[in-house]
Parts: C-alpha cells; sequence; structure tokens
C-alpha cells in the first residue's frame, strides 16, 4: 500500500512540475494576442465602451505577419488620442491599451528575432482574410510544372 502511495504522490510531483515551466516567448505573444482580440471584441459588443471604441478597428492578430508591428503601433495611438476623457478613464481600455502595449514591447525587444514572418499582408490584419502569396521561388516551380 506504502508503494502505492508513494507512486501516486511521485506522479502528482511530477505534473505539478511538468505546469511550472516558464513560457516561451513565443506562447506568450500567441496567447497575449488572442487576449487582445477577446477584449477588443468585448469591448465593441459592451453597452458601456461600444460609443467609445466605435472609432477602433476591429483587428485579427497573426504574430507571423509582418505587418504587426506598425498596426499595433497605429493602434496604441488610436487607443491612447481617444476622443474624450471618459472613455481614457474606462478600466477595460485601460487594460487593453496596457496589454496592447506589452505585446508591441515583447514582440520589438524580448522577443527580437524570435519570431519568424510568413507573410506581409497587413490587409489581413483587419479583415482577418490571408490571401496566399507564392514567393519567386515557388512560382518558378509552377510554371515548370505545366
Amino acid at each position: 500500500m506504502k508503494l502505492g502511495l508513494a507512486t501516486f504522490v511521485c506522479f502528482i510531483t511530477y505534473l505539478w512540475m511538468a505546469e511550472c515551466a516558464p513560457p516561451t516567448c513565443y506562447s506568450r505573444v500567441l496567447g497575449l494576442s488572442k487576449e487582445i482580440m477577446d477584449l477588443l471584441d468585448k469591448l465593441h459588443n459592451y453597452h458601456r465602451t461600444k460609443t467609445c471604441v466605435a472609432a477602433l478597428p476591429k483587428m485579427f492578430l497573426d504574430v507571423h505577419n509582418s505587418c504587426i508591428m506598425a498596426k499595433l503601433r497605429d493602434f496604441l495611438y488610436l487607443v491612447e488620442n481617444l476622443p474624450t476623457q471618459y472613455c481614457k478613464d474606462r478600466p477595460r481600455i485601460i487594460l487593453l491599451k496596457r496589454k496592447v502595449t506589452n505585446l508591441y514591447v515583447i514582440i520589438n525587444r524580448v522577443c527580437y528575432r524570435d519570431l519568424v514572418f510568413y507573410s506581409d499582408d497587413c490587409e489581413a490584419i483587419d479583415t482577418g482574410h490571408s490571401v496566399p502569396r507564392y514567393g519567386e521561388d515557388r512560382l518558378q516551380l509552377l510554371q515548370e510544372d505545366r
């Protein structure tokens, strides 16, 4: 009985230690971008902040898009310059501003050169629809196959 209990305690300790690993830079960026998109969607639908965020665009953050830094910078400018003080002082808008600032700093300083950008479709961040673009080497392969 003691052996079974000791095995169970070791197993629980192993599970607890497995979840103690710190998040990687990439996983933190992915999680934070999802949090921002969810919070922005809630702000667009919440009756108290709907008028405040009417000027803010909906964003579909893709960390593999090279336009993400410019879009985050533009978005921060819009959030910091909301038309009324009432809008600037809303707790959820302050939280959104803080999260976008954190994501910008993490991508720009902490994860510098760690992220790989697969596309440069700036419209995809605004619309959520990405158009696949083939590089020159892929186009040559497609032309040779014909």
